[in-house]
C-alpha cells in the first residue's frame, strides 16, 4: 500500500498545475455595457490584469464588456460622452507598472459615463504572485460599486483531477486559473468541502484503502484524520458556524446520517432508517440539513430539522434527484436530476417549489454555489472531456473551464474570506 503524499507546506508554496482557460457563451437577458481599455504597460507584466477582470465581468452575467481603441489609463482626460454614444455606461482604464522593489503598482479608475462622474479610484501594489489576485479583486471592487452586490472573482475552488492512476485535490481561483495541489495520492480523493472562514478543507481519502474523512488546514498543509470508524466515513459538510461537521457513516452496516465535532470525538446520529441516507448540507441557519435518502423508493431530496425531526420529502419532479446544494440565502436548492438517461443540473425554489433545469448537458455532477448565490459550479463531459463548468442561475451564461484533458470532478467553491476581498 501506498500512502498519500500529505501536503507540508502552504497553499502558496504547492507547485502549480495546468491551468485552465476560459470560454463563455450565452447571452444574459440584462447586462450592463462597460468599456474595458487595456491597462497601460501590462503587456510587460506576467499577467494581462485587464483582460482577466474582462472575463471575470463576462462569466457573472451581469455586464457586456467594450473594447476600448483608444491608449488611455487613469490619468487621462476622459470625455465621457463619447463612451456613452458608443453605447457603454461606465468605462474602466488603469496601468501596470514595475517598481524599483520588484512589485507591480496596479492603479484604476471606474468612470459612470451616463452620468459623466469618477465612481472610483485605487492602487494596489503587490508581487508578482498576487497580480491575477489583484484583477480578481478589482473586478469585485467594480462589480459591487456598479450593481451593489458582492462579487466572488476572488475566491477559490476545490476540486479532484484524476491523471492516470493519480488523483490530485486542486485549489485554484474562481475562473479555474492558478491552480496548487493540496495533496496528490495514487487512491482516490473525493468530497472535498470547505469550512465557512476557508480555512479548512474537510475531504474524504481512500489512502488507507477504506473511506475515512480528513481534515486539512490551508495555511500550513497538515491533516489531520477525522472519521475513521468501521465501515464507510464519507460525504463531509461544515456546519455554518464550523463546529460542526456532518457525514455519512455505516458502522451499523447501512449509511445513515451524523455530526461530530469539527475537532475530532464522538459522533451522534440523525437518522435512523433501513434507506440509505447521505450527502447532507446544511442550511445556511444551520437548523436543517439537505440530505439525500432512498426512503422512498429511489434518491430523492430530503430535508431535516435539527436536532431530532423528521426526515421531509423536498424533490418530487423526476425519479432520481442527488448532490443537494443551497444557495447562501437559503432560498433556492440545486442538485442533478436524471432525465431520461441524462443527468443534468436543476434548482428547486424552496419557496415556489418551481424547478428549472439549468444545462443542456447529459453528465452533469456535484454542483456547488458561489458565495454570493449568483453562480453555480458543477463537473461535466462536453464532447467527449470532463470539464468544470459554470453557471448563472437562469442558465444563460455558461462558462467552460477546459482542462488539458485531464478527468476533473468534484468542485466546491469555497466561501468569502479575509483574502478574498
Amino acid at each position: 500500500m501506498v500512502a498519500a503524499l500529505a501536503a507540508g507546506a502552504a497553499v502558496a508554496a504547492w507547485p502549480a498545475a495546468a491551468q485552465f482557460r476560459i470560454e463563455i457563451s450565452g447571452v444574459g437577458a440584462t447586462q450592463l455595457p462597460l468599456a474595458v481599455a487595456a491597462f497601460r504597460d501590462e503587456t510587460k507584466s506576467p499577467v494581462p490584469v485587464s483582460q482577466v477582470l474582462r472575463a471575470d465581468l463576462e462569466r457573472s452575467g451581469r455586464f457586456r464588456t467594450l473594447n476600448v481603441a483608444a491608449a488611455l489609463d487613469e490619468r487621462s482626460t476622459i470625455k465621457l460622452t463619447d463612451y456613452k454614444a458608443q453605447g457603454a455606461d461606465a468605462l474602466v482604464a488603469g496601468s501596470v507598472s514595475r517598481l524599483a522593489d520588484g512589485r507591480w503598482d496596479v492603479r484604476f479608475k471606474l468612470w459612470d459615463a451616463v452620468k459623466g462622474e469618477e465612481l472610483l479610484a485605487q492602487s494596489k501594489v503587490v508581487q508578482s504572485a498576487d497580480l491575477r489576485l489583484a484583477a480578481h479583486r478589482i473586478a469585485d471592487e467594480i462589480h459591487f460599486k456598479l450593481t451593489g452586490e458582492r462579487a466572488v472573482y476572488a475566491t477559490r475552488i476545490a476540486y479532484v483531477v484524476k491523471t492516470g492512476r493519480r488523483f490530485s485535490l486542486l485549489i485554484t481561483d474562481a475562473d479555474g486559473e492558478g491552480a496548487q495541489v493540496a495533496l496528490a495520492s495514487p487512491e482516490p480523493l473525493i468530497s472535498p468541502a470547505w469550512s465557512p472562514d476557508g480555512g479548512k478543507l474537510a475531504y474524504v481519502s481512500f489512502e488507507t484503502q477504506k473511506a475515512v474523512v480528513w481534515v486539512q488546514d490551508m495555511s500550513s498543509g497538515q491533516r489531520r484524520m477525522l472519521a475513521n470508524f468501521r465501515g464507510s466515513n464519507s460525504a463531509p459538510a461544515w456546519s455554518p458556524d464550523g463546529k460542526t461537521l456532518a457525514m455519512t457513516l455505516s458502522t451499523d452496516g447501512l449509511a445513515q446520517l451524523f455530526t461530530m465535532p469539527a475537532a475530532g470525538g464522538t459522533p451522534t446520529r440523525l437518522t435512523r432508517s433501513s434507506a440509505i441516507d447521505t450527502e447532507p448540507v446544511f442550511a445556511p441557519d444551520g437548523r436543517s440539513l439537505f440530505f439525500v435518502s432512498d426512503r422512498g423508493g429511489g434518491p430523492q431530496v430530503y430535508r431535516l430539522v435539527l436536532p431530532s425531526g423528521v426526515p421531509e420529502r423536498v424533490t418530487f419532479s423526476g425519479s432520481y434527484n442527488i448532490s443537494p446544494t443551497i444557495s447562501a440565502d437559503g432560498k433556492l436548492l440545486a442538485y442533478i436530476t436524471r432525465q431520461g438517461g441524462a443527468f443534468k443540473l436543476a434548482t428547486h425554489d424552496l419557496e415556489t417549489g418551481q424547478v428549472t433545469l439549468i444545462t443542456d448537458t447529459s453528465d452533469d455532477e456535484s454542483p456547488s454555489f458561489a458565495p454570493n448565490g449568483k453562480l453555480l459550479v458543477y463537473a461535466s463531459r462536453v464532447q467527449g472531456a470532463d470539464v468544470l463548468m459554470t453557471s448563472t442561475l437562469d442558465g444563460k451564461i455558461k462558462t467552460r473551464l477546459v482542462s488539458s484533458g485531464a478527468d476533473v470532478r468534484e468542485p466546491a467553491w469555497g466561501p468569502f474570506t479575509a483574502a478574498a476581498g
